[in-house]
């Protein structure tokens, strides 16, 4: 039983209600205490359905393969974008974006010429309106893309190695984290026109933002802190350590009650107080993290690591993390992207040859053709 207290009062008052729901002999006849029965009924009651809350809670969500979907050709790959209301999931996949009807699991298009991409980010500007955008590394720019023909409208210029790329809503912008350069690039989202540029304190990683706090946060992988920037100023107001965790990459938030999930190196996924930086716990995953999600529907955090595995916790209460389920996945499915509505998560991942004799490298080069997407689903297999 995952809290001591609620069995305290369950069995409390089981025996409240043995005792209380008692009978009086008078002329031989049985008299029962009805008022007595039925006010300790309830509470009977409401004790069986806190423990069965706290029982959902801490109980397995059952995640499980479902499909893959084979991609094929060559080059590496980075993250995954889901746009929940168009069904849409976006795949990196060296110069460029494969896209994947997530209703019916198939290949609907691909955006092409996008040298190095890292990133995808889907803008909603109205109802109507999404626009993409993408982080090309190699040539040091963004791409604007039609959602609906899948074609490049713009680039523009960024910094050094664009990596995670992230739409603001609040301000319409989209922001570019350069690797290289320790710095944001920021545009207008309706056309991709430069806006500025914010320096980081060190190495960006993942980002993700609050829109009604009208902040940022950023993972600065090299300094083991969270940068907080305000959108509405364009700087950075706060840097929070994420200790005990380190060389953060992954990052997701619950808007609700203002927690981030922060995967690190260290093997540790950190729930921090996205409100003021204080670090509420942290639970063990496994190595090698490159993303992480939140589910608000499930409350289930997710960290997707390349040894080969998804830790899954659930946030009992806005204080208490616990790992409820280690999802067997393949090597290299190190990043990520959840479908809110159905609860599937989608990893990238590809068969990778054995290390060349005498390398220090632990794993060989990527085999030509065995791309793919792995989906995994909660509910009984």
């Amino acid at each position: 039983m995952d809290s001591p207290w609620l069995g305290q009062v369950f069995f409390s008052l089981c025996g409240r209600l043995s005792d209380l729901s008692f009978v009086r002999f008078k002329h031989q006849k049985t008299e029962l205490n009805s008022h007595s029965l039925m006010k300790n009924a309830a509470l009977f009651a409401a004790a069986g359905i806190m423990l069965a809350t706290a029982s959902v809670q801490s109980a397995d969500p059952g995640y499980h393969f479902l499909k893959e979907i084979p991609i094929g050709g060559e080059g590496g790959w980075d993250y995954l974008t889901v746009d929940e209301s168009a069904r849409r999931l976006y795949v990196s996949h060296a110069t460029k974006v494969i896209v994947v009807d997530i209703d019916k699991d198939k290949i609907v298009g691909e955006v092409a010429d996008m040298p190095g991409v890292h990133g995808i980010a889907i803008a909603t500007l109205s109802p109507e309106l999404h626009v993409g955008f993408s982080s090309n590394g190699r040539e040091d720019k963004i791409s604007m893309f039609d959602v609906k023909t899948l074609k490049t409208t713009t680039k523009a210029a960024a910094g050094k190695n664009p990596d995670a790329i992230l739409f603001v809503p609040q301000r319409a912008e989209i922001y570019a984290f350069n690797g290289r350069d320790h710095s944001v690039s920021v545009f207008e989202a309706d056309d991709a026109d430069p806006v500025g540029t914010i320096p980081l304190p060190g190495k960006p990683e993942f980002a993700t933002t609050d829109p009604k706090a009208n902040r940022v946060y950023c993972n600065i992988e090299d300094k083991n802190e969270v940068a907080v920037i305000d959108t509405a100023t364009r700087k950075v107001v706060e840097h929070w350590p994420i200790a005990p965790g380190e060389e953060a990459s992954g990052m997701a938030i619950d808007l609700e009650h203002h927690r981030l999930f922060i995967g690190c190196a260290n093997k540790l996924m950190v729930m921090m107080d996205s409100t003021n930086g204080k670090v509420l716990g942290s639970v063990p995953i496994g190595g090698h993290v490159d993303a992480n999600a939140f589910d608000p529907g499930t409350q289930l955090a997710f960290s997707s690591n390349g040894e080969g595995n998804v830790t899954i916790a659930h946030e009992d209460s806005p204080d208490k993390l616990t790992v409820v389920q280690t999802l067997t996945t393949e090597p290299s499915a190190r990043t990520m992207a959840l479908d809110p509505k159905t609860h599937n998560i989608y990893l990238s991942c590809a068969k990778m040859g054995p290390a060349p004799a005498g390398s220090e490298k632990k794993r060989g080069e990527m085999v030509p053709g065995s791309f793919k997407v792995l989906v995994y689903g909660p509910g009984k297999n």
